[in-house]
């Protein structure tokens, strides 16, 4: 890797942190279940960052993963560490009913716009001023992408308030519910399975 890879590395692409193990642990259990009964399961993880939960996904269930981000940086990346990743905006160029299972882990820190700068780790990590900036669009535009009997596990925190998520996941057409969650001294991170 060359200087400017570890650059991009360091600086560019959000690595993985509590939000991502708790994230691919939780869907590596759920999702395995479900894989047995429905073998050749196609899972899109949107904003991969480092590919790190689309490539655990992918080895811990023999599921197909494709990964999306729309930094540049981080599908070069997940690339590196052998992910199938594209550069995307949320889920706007897949086929409709294409996934059995979609994954994100979205900015989800409120920020104040005035406290806002213009980078790829900004993009990763500010959720706007109530945290639900990327989620609200996602959990509006997921549906379509979704087989008939597909699922969404997506990650939330308690600073973005859950139960709004919920209640916005319900007014997009799905039933909610927490599968895991762990507290941290500053937050809760809470997965939600997420099901029409």
């Amino acid at each position: 890797m060359d200087l400017k890879d570890q650059r991009d590395v360091e600086t560019d692409v959000y690595q993985p942190a509590e939000d991502s193990e708790l994230l691919a642990e939780s869907v590596c259990d759920h999702l395995g279940k479900r894989a047995r009964d429905r073998p050749g399961s196609t899972v899109l993880e949107v904003g991969t960052g480092s590919g790190y939960v689309a490539s655990r996904v992918a080895d811990e269930t023999n599921a197909r993963v494709i990964a999306s981000d729309l930094n540049p940086h981080a599908v070069r990346q997940a690339r590196r560490e052998g992910v199938e990743a594209v550069r995307a905006d949320l889920v706007s160029p897949f086929a409709d009913g294409a996934f059995d299972a979609v994954l994100f882990n979205p900015p989800y820190l409120p920020t104040d716009p005035d406290n806002e700068w213009d980078d790829w780790m900004e993009h990763a990590l500010s959720g706007g001023e109530d945290g639900r900036a990327v989620i609200d669009p996602f959990l509006a535009s997921v549906r379509r992408v979704l087989d008939p009997d597909g699922v969404v596990y997506l990650l939330v925190s308690s600073l973005t308030g859950v139960d709004e998520v919920v209640e916005h996941a319900g007014e997009a057409g799905f039933s909610a519910v927490a599968i895991a969650d762990e507290s941290f001294p500053f937050e809760t991170l809470t997965v939600l399975e997420l099901l029409r």
